[in-house]
């Protein structure tokens, strides 16, 4: 019997126990960043580490998708599916691993006019 719904963990910043990976792979009470930039123009994350969670779900119009999960410092997750973001997030980690500074970082989050799309806009991040 195959599941409508099944979200696994593909990588992480740190090593998880158990009871770790269940609450990352339950979005349910993550905060959406791209509805939490509806209401303003950016946020500072304090990051405590994140991860990339491969989703299949059979009632989605794409069934087969990836999000990005980051926890703050205080606990809180926060969610989003932007590839732009997930890109900006993985330059920034892997400079500031290059350089031995990859923890205790802050990012800002924000939404940006899309050059290629009119009216349209995209999700992304710099180093707070």
């Amino acid at each position: 019997m195959e599941k409508a719904y099944e979200a696994n963990i593909i990588s992480c910043t740190k090593e998880l126990t158990a009871r770790e990976r269940i609450k990352l792979k339950d979005m349910s009470n993550a905060i959406s960043i791209d509805a939490m930039l509806e209401d303003d123009a950016h946020a500072i994350i304090e990051v405590d580490y994140w991860a990339t969670v491969q989703v299949h779900n059979e009632k989605s119009t794409n069934k087969d998708y990836e999000k990005i999960v980051i926890v703050d410092t205080a606990g809180t997750k926060y969610v989003t599916g932007s590839p732009s973001f997930k890109r900006s997030l993985e330059d920034i980690v892997s400079e500031l691993k290059e350089a031995g500074e990859d923890s205790g970082f802050a990012i800002e989050v924000f939404r940006k006019d899309s050059k290629n799309y009119n009216g349209k806009y995209f999700i992304t991040c710099s180093l707070a």
